[in-house]
């Protein structure tokens, strides 16, 4: 497995600890996997040094993780909380509007202001990871990328 490495300075603090990782999934009616959830609490907000990955038969680059931060409005990188980014975006990434909770949930920014998600739209319990296309979707009909089926796997697509 590659390790992973954030630009120095980049990650947000104070990063999560594991009452507040739970708190942001119930405010979400989701559960993070594990891997994404060791993962917000060490790099959340971070720059990745290997930031491009293909799929779809794309090149993407990551510009930044999203982070979960309990005072976003007093934090510099408070744009980039999970919760502030979901609730501006929630209805063009959900396909339903009666949905309780996160069909998908956005975990990167990416270059060009497409966003990394787990989709939780096929199973609650393992979310897949996709990239969801913000100027192709419309409201109750967001337009989706597969990259994998799983937070690791798409961590060993960076490059």
């Amino acid at each position: 497995m590659k390790p992973i490495e954030m630009l120095p300075g980049s990650i947000a603090l104070p990063l999560p600890d594991d009452d507040f990782v739970t708190e942001s999934e119930q405010e979400l009616h989701v559960v993070f996997p594990e891997d994404y959830r060791d993962f917000v609490k060490r790099f959340g907000g971070g720059k990745p040094v290997l930031r491009s990955f293909v799929a779809s038969g794309h090149e993407w680059a990551i510009d930044r993780f999203l982070c979960l931060l309990e005072n976003y409005a007093d934090n510099p990188c408070g744009d980039y909380d999970i919760g502030v980014v979901w609730s501006e975006l929630f209805d063009r990434m959900t396909d339903a509007p009666d949905s309780v909770g996160a069909s998908m949930v956005p975990i990167a920014v990416l270059f060009a202001s497409d966003f990394v998600c787990l989709d939780y739209r096929t199973s609650r319990e393992r979310p897949a990871v996709v990239v969801w296309l913000h100027e192709e979707s419309d409201e109750w009909a967001p337009v989706i990328c597969p990259v994998a089926s799983t937070f690791t796997d798409f961590l060993q697509l960076l490059e």
